[in-house]
């Protein structure tokens, strides 16, 4: 769609952001507008930066909107002005760096909307140490035949063992057919460490629930009626849909924080870019206090020795080593500065 507007300007925070095209329709069914998604993210601004404050972090970028190409983006976009916080990773396998966004500010999350942005997705680190996970990711994702009843289900089991470990995890609504649980954890062991405790506690839920919960690596091997408890978005270089994340699909979904006491009658497909900002303008935040305290993984790693020593062949299946660890990383600005501490 032709757009009727050359641009605006959006004052955020003490920046002033211009977009451009700001009347291109990106969510066709609802005829909702790249300043649509503009305006969702500046209301949602203080939950969405929780989630990506200082984490690298992947764009998915929809530059024609929903109707054309989608764009999975490592590097930060051209054109980007000297405010723009990044980090640069390094990815072994390849021989290549790419300098990623690394937000600090709400503006600087607009600004990835003027470059056509829909998604954002960030590693589970931040840029002052990009081999040492801060954040635990429990993803509960449905195989083609299970319900969303099922995932809720598995959602309450997994409370349950995190209870039994002494851990908060604090659930989302993924803003698709799944659910997220996120804990922060000491920023002390590596992606595969962190990758083999997630292993050993999905290893756990399913024990408790072999009827519903899959662990399986290989998706064809996979019950098609149980939920899969994917451990290995914590491997390196995995990324998922951060809180208050719009979805690229045409209900416009957003990920979307829940208390445990929603868990059994949530309904994810009402949190939309419509919905979630008055949703956060009554409920605040429920995410507000997941920086307050960070876990101890030493008993999850515990079990994972256990069951490696039970079946050594568990964990072969491992995607992670090819990537090897990104060395120090730098912390840049745009234009190129010096590295900064």
């Amino acid at each position: 769609m032709a757009s009727k507007q050359n641009a605006v300007e959006l004052e955020v925070g003490d920046k002033t952001v211009r977009l451009s095209s700001p009347d291109r329709v990106y969510f066709p069914e609802h005829g909702w507008t790249k300043l649509d998604v503009a305006n969702y993210y500046i209301s949602v601004g203080d939950g969405v930066l929780r989630g990506l404050r200082d984490r690298p972090t992947m764009l998915h970028r929809f530059p024609k909107g929903l109707a054309g190409e989608k764009v999975h983006q490592k590097r930060l976009p051209n054109g980007a002005p000297d405010w723009i916080e990044t980090v640069e990773l390094s990815f072994p396998r390849f021989g290549l760096t790419a300098d990623e966004l690394c937000p600090t500010e709400v503006a600087q999350i607009v600004w990835a909307v003027q470059m056509s942005t829909v998604e954002f997705h960030p590693w589970n680190v931040r840029r002052a140490d990009v081999d040492r996970p801060d954040e635990w990711r429990i993803d509960l994702d449905p195989m083609p035949e299970a319900t969303f009843a099922q995932v809720r289900k598995v959602a309450e089991a997994s409370r349950e063992v995190l209870a039994e470990l002494g851990i908060t995890g604090y659930p989302k609504t993924s803003g698709g057919n799944g659910m997220h649980v996120y804990v922060r954890v000491v920023p002390e062991w590596s992606f595969a460490d962190v990758r083999r405790a997630a292993w050993a506690f999905a290893r756990e839920v399913e024990r408790r629930m072999p009827r519903d919960v899959t662990t399986t690596w290989w998706r064809k091997d996979r019950d098609p009626r149980t939920v899969f408890v994917d451990y290995n978005q914590n491997a390196r270089d995995h990324t998922m849909a951060c809180a208050y994340s719009l979805r690229g699909v045409p209900d416009g979904t957003a990920s979307t924080p829940v208390a445990w006491d929603e868990v059994a009658d949530v309904e994810p497909h009402d949190f939309t870019l419509a919905t979630v900002p008055d949703r956060l303008r009554q409920l605040g935040d429920l995410h507000a206090s997941i920086d307050d305290e960070a876990f101890r993984l030493d008993t999850l790693l515990e079990w994972a020795a256990r069951d490696e020593k039970d079946d050594p062949s568990s964990l072969a299946h491992d995607d992670e080593p090819h990537h090897g660890g990104s060395g120090p990383a730098r912390v840049r600005q745009q234009p190129r500065r010096a590295p900064q501490p």
